[in-house]
């Protein structure tokens, strides 16, 4: 069963309190951000999170799971209403997290006078 939209921009806005969170399609679920930084999946109209040590200190008793399959590499988030420890737990996992690549600045090289011969 798919994520309905919904549900996603609910627990975008629960989030909120985190950030500048987005969301958008991933593999025909949603991936979330927060300020640029990838930390979350909503899969199945449930939400989960990366895991970190710092997210494992607000989620003691979760243990990682493998939502879309692989290698267990998330935890499930049941608690939607406590937006302070959602936020928390937001911030808290992403400084954990490496930063999103900064995108590439073209360096602009200095033009070279054109050979030739100069008509006077």
């Amino acid at each position: 069963m798919a994520s309905s939209l919904e549900y996603v921009q609910h627990v975008a806005a629960q989030l909120s309190g985190a950030g500048a969170i987005s969301y958008k399609k991933l593999f025909g679920e949603y991936g979330l951000w927060c300020g640029g930084t990838f930390f979350g999946t909503v899969e199945n109209n449930q939400f989960y999170i990366k895991v970190t040590e710092a997210g494992h200190k607000h989620l003691p008793e979760a243990e990682p799971v493998a939502p879309h399959g692989g290698r267990p590499g998330m935890y499930l988030v049941e608690e939607l209403d406590d937006r302070e420890f959602l936020t928390a737990l937001v911030l808290d996992t992403c400084s954990q997290l490496p930063e999103p690549p900064q995108p590439k600045q073209s360096v602009s090289k200095p033009s070279q006078p054109k050979s030739g011969k100069r008509i006077s």
